[in-house]
């Protein structure tokens, strides 16, 4: 049983890097109707920002935290949205869904090569201590991690559901025809959901760099794995990301454990062959009907 606590607890924190990299690929789906499939590497940068502004600018850690989060939502939220999206949504999705991967592809190439291929140690954000749950022994560091998630998402599903500008960008991604009409400024509401994604991403990148280091590569897992909890949640609603992420995480620790280690990144894939087979929509998605 004690076993069982750490891991359900270490699983839980996973999960809810998953989910803040989930809730991205539901917001940018929502808004533009496409997948950023680098949103790995987004998840990936942010860490080497933070790294930078120590190494280069020699600031503290909480300063370099907060520059990371800046350029984060420079960069991968608006300078993308202007850059990318802007000028190949035009052309059709297929494109800009190309375009996307060309992008992961060079973020990844650029970190290896100005930066380091080498991992790189990150800033622990607690002290290294475990306490006690339940008689299960659990690092501080995952009690930390799950309730900052916690607290990132409880914060915006706040701001979407409890302010004015949330309320417009959730009409803006259910129908911006009609938004238009009901005078919302659906572009500036879009070019919001790509800021708040480079939040999100860049609040994942600061929690898990701890544990996992900062590595060029770690784009590869973590964009596969939040595409998998998005999928299994469903696609089309933020609370069915976040659930898809906590089950992913979880049920990638517990597998691990109990079944097999060696075969530990095939068994998110299991589970999300048995979702589309089963609950095609996801666990928590609603059936999208499209005329054709």
């Amino acid at each position: 049983m004690q076993s069982f606590i750490q891991l359900f607890v270490s699983g839980l924190a996973t999960g809810a890097i998953y989910a803040l990299a989930a809730v991205g690929f539901t917001l940018i789906w929502q808004t533009s109707q496409t997948i950023n499939f680098a949103q790995g590497e987004f998840v990936m940068l942010p860490a080497f920002f933070v790294l930078a502004a120590m190494d280069i600018f020699g600031l503290a850690f909480p300063a370099a935290c907060f520059v990371g989060l800046a350029a984060s939502m420079l960069v991968l939220g608006v300078l993308f949205k202007r850059g990318i999206v802007d000028f190949m949504l035009p052309h059709g999705v297929l494109p800009l869904v190309i375009s996307t991967i060309a992008l992961s592809l060079l973020l990844k190439e650029s970190v290896k090569t100005f930066y380091s291929s080498q991992a790189q140690p990150f800033p622990p954000l607690t002290s290294d201590i475990d306490i006690n749950i339940l008689g299960a022994i659990v690092s501080v560091q995952s009690v930390f991690v799950l309730g900052a998630a916690i607290a990132a998402i409880a914060a915006l599903h706040l701001f979407l559901g409890h302010t004015g500008v949330g309320r417009q960008m959730q009409a803006t991604a259910q129908n911006p025809a009609v938004a238009v009409l009901l005078g919302i400024p659906t572009k500036r509401m879009i070019m919001y959901t790509f800021v708040i994604n480079a939040g999100l991403v860049g609040l994942a990148s600061i929690l898990i760099s701890p544990i996992y280091l900062a590595k060029f590569t770690n784009g590869d897992s973590l964009g596969l794995a939040a595409f998998v909890a998005a999928i299994v949640g469903g696609f089309n609603q933020v609370r069915g990301a976040i659930v898809g992420g906590l089950v992913l995480g979880v049920f990638e620790n517990l597998s691990a454990a109990y079944l097999s280690s060696s075969y530990r990144g095939a068994f998110p894939m299991i589970l999300l062959v048995l979702v589309i087979l089963f609950r095609p929509q996801g666990l928590l998605g609603r059936v999208e009907e499209r005329t054709v």
